[in-house]
């Protein structure tokens, strides 16, 4: 019955061509301003209901949505349940104390170490990981180390930046990665081979600039009374330790999954199930730092206690996990994917191809600003999806092509940097900030992102296409 009503249907969405867009321009504002905590996954779903229940989209489609974004979607889950987990075990806070000792009062090399952090958090836990999880200590540390507020927003916002800049090395270092890689078929390996230089120069290039920026901010010293020892961030050590073995084990089965054809989000998966173990474990040994008293007095040492010395909540940490995301991959996908049939992806299809014909350097170019500049005002997630769809529409074959297909990658992860409702983790992330009582408005946000995002972008651009030129196909 639902086949023989949808040309009826269809006849309407054809007889309102703009309905589509409309569509979209209405769910994206409720993605991003989520009336009543309504929530992005809810506001996704709505969108795309309305999108099947006009025609815009027709049921047979959504097995293809569907083929397209499962697996980046339950991979950043994944990522994001062994952040959360590491979290909790005090891994990051375990980092970041040594990065301010490492400084050693040094106000310009704590800001470097802080953003090589960033750079490194993003590239194995993705941009969101490094924006919501490492900003909050970050903050923690800076005002036990007495920072003024015009510091602490040259550290926030510098590892708010890098956190995406930070992105491109890695498949999972972003879901737009991951989309994009599964669309195209590309491996872990071969991505990493072309992104992992790309990657470093974009944050060689985000530091430089960061530094000029925000180098009148940041204090020549710094003191570290007061900081805490690394050690007792730990509360359950043994997690602790499973971490660094699943990381390693994670890196080999990144590696292997695409010559044994498997999907990279059960890799993703069964770290996320062995660290949730661990930290679920009862009962379990932990040791606490602390003062205790034995035969030659007190002293400070380390003390076996029953259990982890703060219980990792599990259950929590499983609630924690960004479910909504995975309802706004399918909702948010299926109402872009109803854009295709409207003429916007043949358009960037005809701009793409006009583009090719000038070789690999103006393609890099031209497509990395086009997406990175539709991603800044659209929300990259959606835009990955239109672009990789009007990229696939190029005729364009080889070196070209591919460049085509990795600055669409680079533009979508730096382009959101321009605005702030470029990327849901940067609404979340100055949430987080608000929270903190760090308060960035848009408009300086604006001001701050273009001046940083663009010259990074170019940079990162032109690396890609010359490193292309080197390991071409």
């Amino acid at each position: 019955m639902l086949h023989e009503a949808s040309p009826t249907v269809a006849t309407y969405a054809e007889r309102v061509p703009g309905i589509a867009v409309g569509i979209f321009l209405v769910t994206l504002t409720l993605v991003i301003w989520q009336p009543r905590r309504l929530g992005i996954g809810w506001s996704a779903l709505g969108g795309a209901a309305l999108a099947l229940l006009t025609g815009v989209v027709h049921l047979a489609d959504l097995p293809v949505v569907v083929g397209i974004v499962w697996n980046a979607t339950l991979a950043f889950v994944g990522i994001i349940l062994i952040s959360l987990v590491l979290d909790e075990c005090g891994f990051f806070e375990w980092a970041a104390l040594h990065v301010a000792r490492w400084g050693r009062g040094h106000g310009v090399r704590l800001f470097v170490l802080i953003v090589l952090l960033g750079a490194v958090v993003a590239a194995f836990f993705a941009n969101d990981g490094a924006a919501l999880i490492l900003t909050p200590i970050v903050v923690q540390i800076l005002r036990v180390l007495h920072f003024s507020t015009r510091a602490t927003i040259a550290f926030v916002m510098a590892t708010g930046f890098i956190a995406d800049a930070g992105s491109l090395p890695l498949l999972v270092s972003n879901l737009v990665n991951i989309v994009a890689a599964d669309f195209f078929d590309i491996s872990f390996a071969r991505y990493a081979l072309v992104m992992v230089p790309v990657g470093v120069v974009s944050v060689a290039a985000s530091l430089g600039l960061l530094w000029l920026y925000y180098r009148r901010s940041i204090p020549a010293r710094y003191h570290l009374s007061g900081l805490a020892r690394p050690a007792e961030a730990i509360t359950d050590r043994l997690t602790f330790r499973a971490g660094w073995l699943v990381l390693a084990l994670l890196l080999v089965g990144y590696l292997l999954a695409d010559p044994l054809d498997v999907p990279l989000s059960a890799v993703v998966g069964g770290g996320a199930v062995v660290l949730l173990a661990v930290a679920a474990r009862r009962p379990a040994f932990a040791f606490r730092a602390g003062t205790h008293t034995g035969d030659g007095g007190a002293h400070r040492g380390s003390t076996r206690v029953a259990g982890p010395a703060h219980p990792i909540r599990v259950r929590t940490v499983v609630q924690q996990a960004p479910w909504q995301v995975v309802l706004f991959s399918l909702g948010m996908y299926v109402v872009v994917y109803g854009l295709r049939d409207q003429g916007l992806t043949a358009q960037l299809t005809r701009v793409f191809t006009s583009l090719s014909a000038h070789g690999v350097l103006v393609s890099a170019l031209g497509v990395g600003f086009v997406v990175a500049v539709v991603a800044s005002v659209l929300n990259n997630l959606p835009t990955v999806l239109v672009m990789v769809l009007a990229v696939t529409g190029v005729a364009a074959a080889g070196v070209t092509h591919e460049a085509m297909v990795y600055a669409t990658v680079i533009g979508s992860d730096l382009g959101p940097k321009i605005t702030p409702i470029g990327s849901l983790a940067t609404l979340l992330w100055l949430d987080v900030l608000d929270r903190k009582g760090i308060h960035i408005g848009w408009g300086r946000y604006v001001r701050t992102g273009i001046v940083l995002t663009v010259p990074v972008l170019l940079v990162s651009l032109l690396a890609l296409a010359g490193w292309l030129q080197v390991v071409g196909r």
